[in-house]
């Protein structure tokens, strides 16, 4: 899995995925144009959506509906470092009994997002200084 962002100007830049693109920007108020998500609120979509998919596999798989399937995620800001603390995943799916409330709740706990946040990933950083092009 890769993904780039690229500079465009002030607090914008472009996120390129397997040929799909995306705006990351900061609101006004952070110097920015509010052209996009900010960086934690990419975080969180994509929390969101991975625990959306795989409430959704559960429930297809069961032939269950998945129409009316919502899933917010809300974050809450920490500091020293600064970074988001705790997270709150919400599913919501009409008319579900015990037993696939308890479904639907391992299957979002299999998600690969929430289990990468919960295992504390490694992360390297590695600063490049390729030589400037000549004109």
């Amino acid at each position: 899995m890769e993904v780039s962002a690229r500079y465009l100007r002030d607090s914008k830049f472009e996120v390129a995925a397997r040929g799909h693109r995306a705006i990351c920007d900061q609101p006004v108020e952070n110097g920015g144009s509010d052209a996009g998500m900010t960086p934690p609120e990419f975080l969180l979509a994509s929390l969101a959506t991975c625990a959306a998919y795989y409430a959704a596999q559960y429930l297809k798989t069961r032939q269950l509906a998945a129409q009316d399937l919502n899933v917010r995620v809300v974050a809450e800001k920490a500091a020293q470092p600064a970074r988001l603390g705790s997270f709150q995943i919400e599913v919501t799916v009409p008319g579900l009994d015990d037993r696939h409330r308890a479904g639907i709740l391992r299957a979002v706990k299999a998600c690969l997002i929430h289990n990468t946040l919960v295992g504390g990933p490694s992360i390297e950083i590695a600063i490049l200084t390729p030589a400037a092009a000549e004109v």
